[in-house]
C-alpha cells in the first residue's frame, strides 16, 4: 500500500491493482465531537468495503493480461505529500508479456476531483496489443454512514448514472440486487460521455470519463461477496509494437455534493444533490439561501432570513387563508348553534351552513386553498435544507454547533411545538368533537416526530410558525375590531 495525503484527501493505494481502498476527506470532520478525525468515505474493512477500482483490461478481458490475478505496480516511495499546487503519483507494472504500463494519478490542490490516466508500452517484436480502460466502485451493501435518526428513511442510497435523454438516474441497490437474482443486469448500455457514481446523504463518489468516447456502463450484484458494482468500460485502444501511447482513462470525483463543483465537472453531476421532483424550487431555494449566507456569514441566520423572504413572497394568499379562518372563527357560535338544532338531519345542517357562509360572504375553502399553493415551495425547501451538505457542522448560535443533526437538548423542537399550539388557539374550533381532539394532539405529535429532525429543519419551521402566528394574530383582530 501506499499514502498519498493531500489537503483534501488522506487516501491509500493498493499496488495490488493500484485501487484506492481508502479516502477521508480531511475538510470534513467525522462529527463535531471530533473534529480532527476526517470522514471515511472509501474504506476496505471487512463489511464495510467501499473502494474505487480501475485499471486496463487486455484481449482477454483480464487486468493487464494478468494470470494471477490482479497485476502488482510498484512505486518509488510509500509516502507522498503534496507540497505545492498539484501531486503526480506513478504507479509502474512491467508484465511477462513484454507489456509496461504507467498508471498515474493526478491530484490538484483543494479539489476532490482525481484524474486517473496511463502509459502503455508494447515491447513485444510482433504482436498488436489491444485493451481498454475500466474504472469502477465496489460497494458492499452496509448503511449509510453519512445519516442518522430518522432522516436515514428519506435520503437516497444507491448508484446513479447520466444519459444524454435523462440526466440523472438512479439505481436502487435493492433493485440491482433483485434484478441479478433474475439473472438480469440492471444496466447494460452504451452511453456517450456521461458519469455513473453512488451517492449518499452529503457525499458522492463518481467515475467520469474523459471526453465524449461511447464508452459500455454496467450495474451488477455479486451475491456471495453482497458487493454491489457499478462502472464503465473505455472504446478499446491498440497500440503497435514498439510503440508507447497515453489513454486518457477517468477522473474520479470522491467528496461533498458540491453543486457548483459538481457542475463544473460534468453535465448534470450537480443533480446528484437529490432534490426530488421539485428540484428546479429546490436549487432555486439553495441559490437565495447561499447568497444570503454570502452576506451574513452564518448558515441559521440565512435560513431564518430566507423563511421571512418566502413568508414575504406568499403574504397575500397566507393573509386569505387567516381571513378565511378568522371569519369562521367569528361565526362559530352560529355554527355550533346549527349543529346542535340539526344534529339529526345531515343534509338540513350542510345546508343551513352553506347559507350563514353565503350570507357572511365567507369561503369555507378559503383556508385550505393558499395553503395548498404554498406547499410545493415548502417541500422543496425541506429537501433543500435535508440535502445541502454546507449545513453540516455548521454553527448556529448557543448550543446549535451543527444545524445538520438534531438539538441535543430538544429546544428547537419544543419551541416548534409551543407555536404549533399558539396556532391551532388562533384557528376556529372544528365542529366535530373527534376532529377537534385531532387537532389539539397535532402540536403533541408533531413535537415528537421533529424531536430527532436536523436542527436546520425545526429552525425553518419554528420560524415560518413564529410569522404565521404574527400574521394570524394581526388580521383576526383586524377582523373582529372591523365586526364589533
Amino acid at each position: 500500500f501506499i499514502q498519498i495525503s493531500t489537503d483534501a484527501f488522506q487516501m491509500t493505494i493498493d499496488l495490488l491493482g493500484g485501487d484506492i481502498v481508502e479516502a477521508n476527506l480531511r475538510k470534513y470532520p467525522v462529527d463535531v465531537d471530533r473534529p480532527d478525525t476526517p470522514f471515511e468515505l472509501l474504506n476496505n474493512s471487512n463489511g464495510r468495503r467501499y473502494i474505487a477500482q480501475s485499471g486496463v483490461i487486455g484481449r482477454s478481458g483480464k487486468d493487464l493480461d494478468a494470470e494471477a490475478g490482479r497485476p502488482l505496480y510498484r512505486a518509488d516511495k510509500h509516502e507522498y505529500r503534496m507540497t505545492g499546487d498539484r501531486l503526480e503519483v506513478v504507479l509502474r507494472y512491467e508484465g511477462a508479456n513484454d507489456l509496461a504500463v504507467k498508471k498515474i494519478f493526478h491530484f490538484v490542490k483543494g479539489d476532490h476531483l482525481v484524474e486517473v490516466s496511463y502509459e502503455i508500452t508494447n515491447n513485444m517484436s510482433e504482436e498488436r496489443w489491444v485493451g481498454a480502460a475500466f474504472s469502477q466502485l465496489k460497494r458492499q451493501g452496509f448503511p449509510d454512514p453519512s445519516t442518522g435518526g430518522f432522516t436515514s428513511a428519506t435520503t437516497f442510497l444507491g448508484a446513479a448514472y447520466w444519459r444524454p435523454d435523462e440526466k440523472f438516474n438512479k439505481l436502487d441497490f435493492d433493485d440491482i440486487q433483485e434484478d441479478a437474482e433474475k439473472r438480469v443486469q440492471s444496466l447494460d448500455e452504451k452511453i456517450r460521455g456521461g458519469w455513473i457514481g453512488v451517492i449518499q446523504h452529503y457525499f458522492l463518489t463518481a467515475w467520469i470519463p474523459s471526453g465524449h468516447d461511447l464508452n459500455h456502463y454496467y450495474a451488477k450484484y455479486l451475491a456471495n461477496k453482497d458487493e454491489y458494482i457499478v462502472g464503465l468500460t473505455s472504446p478499446t485502444v491498440s497500440v503497435e509494437p514498439g510503440e508507447t501511447r497515453k489513454i486518457n482513462g477517468t477522473a474520479l470525483y470522491v467528496g461533498p455534493k458540491l453543486q457548483d463543483r459538481l457542475a463544473d465537472i460534468a453535465d448534470g453531476l450537480e443533480l446528484s444533490v437529490d432534490y426530488g421532483i421539485l428540484f428546479f424550487i429546490s436549487s432555486l431555494l439553495f441559490t437565495i439561501l447561499k447568497t444570503i449566507y454570502g452576506f451574513v456569514g452564518n448558515w441559521g441566520w440565512a435560513i431564518v432570513l430566507l423563511t421571512v423572504l418566502i413568508k414575504v413572497a406568499f403574504y397575500v394568499p397566507s393573509a386569505m387563508s387567516y381571513r378565511s379562518m378568522a371569519n369562521i372563527r367569528r361565526v362559530q357560535p352560529e355554527l355550533l348553534r346549527l349543529r346542535e338544532v340539526h344534529s339529526e338531519d345531515k343534509q338540513k345542517l350542510s345546508q343551513e351552513m352553506m347559507k350563514l357562509y353565503q350570507k357572511e360572504k365567507i369561503n369555507p375553502l378559503g383556508g385550505c386553498l393558499p395553503i395548498l399553493l404554498q406547499m410545493p415551495v415548502f417541500i422543496a425547501l425541506y429537501w433543500a435544507l435535508l440535502e445541502t451538505v454546507e449545513l453540516r457542522h455548521a454553527e448556529f448560535i448557543f448550543w446549535i454547533d451543527d444545524l445538520s443533526s438534531m438539538d441535543p437538548y430538544f429546544v428547537l423542537p419544543l419551541l416548534m411545538g409551543a407555536s404549533m399550539f399558539v396556532q391551532t388557539a388562533l384557528n376556529p374550533t372544528p365542529p366535530d368533537p373527534m376532529q377537534a381532539k385531532v387537532m389539539k394532539f397535532m402540536p403533541v405529535i408533531f413535537t415528537l416526530f421533529f424531536l430527532f429532525f436536523p436542527s436546520g429543519l425545526v429552525l425553518y419551521w419554528l420560524t415560518n410558525n413564529i410569522l404565521s402566528i404574527a400574521q394570524q394574530w394581526y388580521i383576526t383582530k383586524k377582523i373582529e375590531q372591523e365586526n364589533a
